[in-house]
């Protein structure tokens, strides 16, 4: 299978140059989507043989995930991994996901951190264990973790769906829509470097989780 890695970038000049040293020493097709930063992330990410998009101003997770699948579409790719520019996530596992997709003929493939809830703080804990038991008995797909952003996706699903969210709720659009077409969901255990990355992610506690969970219940 044809697939590429997808890295949504904000502000993250400083993690970025060493999540592309990994990456891109795989061989991997890589796009990086600068999500309107005031550093210089497009400056690091344009030294490495990746294809490069920004947006001219911070518009949201969701919005440069949306900005990475196009170009995926466009480009002929059979899927796409998404991962994180912060470093929280094990780039060498991208092959194992990837694969472990295509021999599982899933969709979406959500790398997750179940076995590292315990290491995460406040609501970023809560919303993990809430959200997995939510998920499980809605859709009963047996998925572990329902917020990581290291996933594989099929382009035969991002072709499929319309999404409309543009912070990190459109990663929870995307499943309950996906479920809701009958795409196949599931996880895989892959640890995290950083299981609860609050020195460096851009996640809003409490703003963040209350979109998420109110984006799953419209979609109930």
């Amino acid at each position: 299978m044809a697939f590429c890695v997808l890295i949504p970038a904000y502000n993250a000049a400083l993690t970025l140059g060493n999540v592309l040293d990994e990456v891109c020493e795989q061989g991997f097709s890589v796009i990086v989507v600068d999500d309107g930063s005031i550093d210089d992330t497009s400056r690091v990410a344009g030294a490495y043989p990746v294809a490069l998009s920004f947006h001219t101003s911070n518009l949201g997770k969701g919005a440069a995930l949306m900005t990475g699948f196009r170009w995926a579409l466009e480009n002929g790719f059979e899927g796409v991994v998404t991962l994180d520019a912060d470093g929280q996530h094990d780039p060498s596992a991208i092959a194992t996901l990837a694969t472990a997709a295509l021999d599982g003929n899933f969709d979406i493939l959500i790398a997750s951190r179940y076995t590292q809830f315990n290491e995460m703080a406040g609501l970023r804990k809560f919303w993990n264990r809430f959200g997995v038991w939510c998920m499980r008995k809605r859709t009963g797909f047996e998925i572990s973790d329902s917020q990581s952003g290291f996933r594989f996706y099929s382009t035969s699903l991002l072709s499929a769906v319309t999404l409309s969210k543009s912070g990190y709720d459109l990663e929870m659009e995307i499943l309950m829509k996906a479920w809701k077409l009958g795409f196949t969901i599931g996880s895989l255990p892959v640890a995290a470097r950083v299981a609860d990355g609050r020195s460096t992610s851009h996640y809003k506690p409490v703003r963040d989780t209350w979109n998420i969970c109110m984006t799953f219940l419209r979609h109930m």
